[in-house]
């Protein structure tokens, strides 16, 4: 055995390099609890992202009436999609429009705002927009361009949908599953060079259909690769002609339900999307079923439907009023209201309901909500909820 002479005292040479290694030892522990407790803040602070839908399409945007210190994103909708590129359809109003949003940032620094392409009914040129590296490329750069130009924070696309029906007429081909992926990757090839420019970090997203047969026709995993938030929506889960909660927490079991939030955020996590990508969509507006005969109303063949829009206008006129009495299914974590004597079932979510949502975003470590759209809540009974209880 070595032995080292120290301070005029014989002593193994290993104890000698314990005794010198010591202090280093000390400052790596200090250093990993510096690290643990920094990562352990930067949880506590990562708070879920609130993100509304805002209607550009309808013309001049009310901004005064947004509540922006509740939101963290506005997704401006629409920008059409035309002859292979992102086109604003009417560029004075639009640019109006981004003026007056970038003014609410005065107010909250650090909210988000994004152009969301396409939608129901600007999505039927996108199949052919992307269909080749040449015309993604062009595609791309056309949506950077127009955030570019009006200092924006990043592109969300509405595509309804890659690989199978949308609106009558719109184009769809199989080999939109491999597009779909390949043109995120254009687009955030795009944003990383916009980034360097502007020395601002640009997001991409995706508002998907909540429904999970579209998981066939994607490939979500290596797609999310390339994403900042994947915005599930997470209502109209229609099932046939039946008359369903269109945006149920969970299953009901009132009738037999195919379609889900939670369902939802399993099988896009199933698929390789990271859980803390995942957006909850919720609707501020509701779906009204009606029935030949009502009975139970849930479960029954509806005869037609429509949209109603919007929640304030459900909870301080239909909400046991105007023959409509107020149920709510504990399993599905869903309210709805019957009229029996017009056989109208009504489906959509109020303050307790998107509460038990924001509660699962909290418990799964999701990345927060999103909600179709702002004007549907004038009275911000929903969004006051959301706020409340991210708080």
């Amino acid at each position: 055995m070595l032995f080292i002479k120290f301070t005029k005292i014989l002593i193994p040479a290993f104890t000698a390099l314990l005794i010198i290694s010591l202090p280093f030892l000390n400052a790596c522990k200090s250093e990993e609890k510096k690290e643990e407790s920094a990562a352990a803040t930067d949880s506590l602070s990562v708070k879920p992202v609130v993100i509304g839908y805002v209607g550009g399409f309808r013309g001049l945007v009310n901004t005064d009436s947004i509540e922006v210190d509740k939101l963290t994103h506005i997704n401006y909708a629409f920008v059409d999609v035309q002859k292979g590129k992102a086109f604003l359809t009417n560029e004075k109003t639009d640019s109006t429009n981004f003026r007056k949003l970038k003014l609410l940032k005065e107010k909250n620094p650090d909210l988000k705002i994004l152009i969301s392409l396409g939608g129901w009914t600007w999505s039927e040129n996108f199949s052919d927009a992307v269909l080749t590296e040449a015309s993604r490329k062009i595609f791309a750069k056309s949506a950077v361009d127009i955030i570019k130009k009006y200092d924006l924070d990043g592109v969300d696309i509405d595509w309804e949908y890659p690989g199978m029906p949308g609106e009558d007429g719109n184009v769809y081909r199989p080999e939109d599953k491999q597009n779909f992926t390949l043109m995120f990757e254009a687009i955030r090839n795009e944003l990383d060079v916009f980034e360097k420019e502007s020395g601002k970090k640009k997001l991409l997203t995706t508002a998907v259909p909540g429904f999970t047969s579209f998981l066939k026709v994607v490939e979500m995993g290596k797609a999310a690769k390339y994403l900042d938030y994947v915005n599930m929506m997470t209502y109209d889960l229609f099932q046939g002609d039946t008359a369903v909660h269109h945006a149920a927490l969970y299953n009901s079991d009132i009738y037999k339900a195919s379609h889900s939030v939670d369902n939802a955020v399993k099988a896009f996590s199933a698929e390789g999307v990271p859980m803390n990508k995942l957006v909850v969509g919720l609707p501020f507006y509701g779906r009204m079923f009606r029935v030949a005969k009502l009975d139970k109303g849930l479960g029954q063949k509806q005869i037609s439907q429509k949209y109603v829009d919007g929640y304030t206008m459900i909870k301080d006129s239909m909400v046991n009023k105007n023959g409509f009495k107020e149920y709510r299914d504990e399993v599905a974590k869903a309210p709805y209201l019957l009229n029996a004597k017009t056989g109208d079932v009504l489906s959509y979510d109020d303050e307790q309901s998107v509460r038990d949502k924001c509660k699962y975003v909290l418990d799964k470590k999701l990345a927060g909500v999103m909600f179709w759209e702002y004007d549907s809540d004038s009275k911000t009974y929903l969004l006051d909820e959301i706020d409340k209880t991210f708080k």
